[in-house]
C-alpha cells in the first residue's frame, strides 16, 4: 500500500496538481503536493477508500482534515485554503482511533 501511495503522489505531482503555483509560496527543502480540493478529495476516495473522519480550523483560516480508510487503515491529512486549494501534508498506515478520555483520567 505504501508503494501505491508513493505512486499516487508521483502521478499527483506529475499532474495538475503542482502545475498551479500550488502553492504559489516559496518552495522549501521538499516539495508541497497541492491541488483543487474536489480533484485531490477524488483521487483519495477512489484511489484508496479513504473518507473524511475529522477536521478543525487552522490559522489563516485553512481547514485540516484526517481522511481514513477502515479497510486498508491507510490515512492522509490534509489543509485547504480559503482559495480551494488543498495541499497533502502527511500520510501513512495503520491509522487508529480512540475513544475519548474522561478529564482527570489517566491516559
Amino acid at each position: 500500500m505504501i508503494q501505491a501511495r508513493n505512486f499516487l503522489l508521483a502521478g499527483l505531482a506529475a499532474g495538475t496538481l503542482l502545475g498551479t503555483a500550488g502553492a504559489g509560496q516559496a518552495q522549501q527543502a521538499h516539495t508541497m503536493i497541492c491541488g483543487q480540493r474536489e480533484h485531490v478529495v477524488g483521487t483519495l476516495e477512489a484511489r484508496f477508500g479513504e473518507q473524511v473522519r475529522s477536521m478543525g480550523l487552522a490559522p489563516q483560516n485553512r481547514i485540516v482534515e484526517v481522511f481514513v480508510s477502515e479497510e486498508t487503515g491507510s490515512w492522509t491529512i490534509t489543509v485547504t485554503s480559503a482559495d480551494g486549494t488543498t495541499c497533502l501534508m502527511a500520510s501513512g498506515q495503520h491509522y487508529e482511533s480512540f475513544a475519548p478520555v474522561p478529564a482527570g483520567e489517566p491516559l
